[in-house]
Parts: C-alpha cells; structure tokens; sequence
C-alpha cells in the first residue's frame, strides 16, 4: 500500500512524462511550419514546458521520489503522427493548431483532476493551479491564432 506523498509523486510523474511529451509536441509542431506567427508561437509553448517540468521535478522530489526523465511511447507516436499529418496536409499550419488544441484540452482536464485533491500541499496546489492557468490561456490563445491562419 502506498503512502499518500508516493500517490501524490506516482500522480505529479504522469504529468511530468505528458509535460515532456507536450514540449517535444511544441518543438515537434515548430518544425513542422514556416507560418510567421505559428512557429515563434509553438517555440514559446515548447519553452513554457520545459520551465514547467523543472517546477514539476522540484515537486516531485520533495515527495522524496525520483523525477520521470523522458516523455512516453504514447508522446513519440503522437510526435510520429504530427510529421505524418503535416506531410501530408494542405495546411499544416492548421493541421498544428488543431493538434495543440486537443493536446492543451487534455492537459486541462488532467490538472483539474490532480487539482480535485484537496489535501495538496499548498506549494503543489499554487504551482499547478499557475501552470493550468497558463496552458488555459495558451488554448484561448490558440483558437484566435486558427482564425488568422
């Protein structure tokens, strides 16, 4: 049986693998477009994620676990699916903002749900309500870059 600080790490390394896994995303969908205002954009985005997964780490470790150090399988095939989609789409411009939309609803809904825990020490409760907060305003972000591209 585990204690509640494990839970609590086991819950804090999922969304660090997906954190990895949305900055590899973002430099993945940089990549894959030349759009004036898209590839700074994803850029930005990539970067955000790496600052969140040292917030994360920092979380995680005084949980007194070890720190996930890659993204998952999942994430990569997902990546895999990015260049194949933009391959092949007439605009990849869009095709990379559709993509980053459902990638920052999931990321939402998976932070309201470790949120849900109210007995979160408070560090925790303020680091992921920021970070949540910010990935919400990158999505609304998001949806008025569709209608310029």
């Amino acid at each position: 049986m585990s204690t509640y600080t494990e839970t609590i790490g086991e819950k804090l390394n999922d969304l660090l693998e997906k954190t990895y896994d949305a900055e590899k995303g973002y430099k993945k969908a940089a990549e894959n477009t030349e759009h004036p205002l898209l590839k700074p954009y994803f850029e930005r985005r990539s970067k955000e994620r790496t600052d969140f997964k040292q917030a994360i780490k920092t979380e995680i470790k005084q949980f007194g676990q070890n720190p996930e150090t890659e993204g998952s399988l999942t994430g990569k095939v997902h990546r895999t699916w990015m260049d194949t989609k933009a391959l092949f789409a007439a605009d990849k411009a869009e095709a990379m903002l559709e993509e980053s939309i459902r990638g920052e609803k999931s990321a939402v809904a998976e932070y309201k749900e470790l949120l849900n825990d109210t007995q979160l020490p408070p560090s925790t409760a303020i680091m992921l309500k920021d970070q949540m907060n910010r990935i919400a305003y990158d999505l609304s972000t998001i949806k008025t870059l569709e209608n310029l591209s």
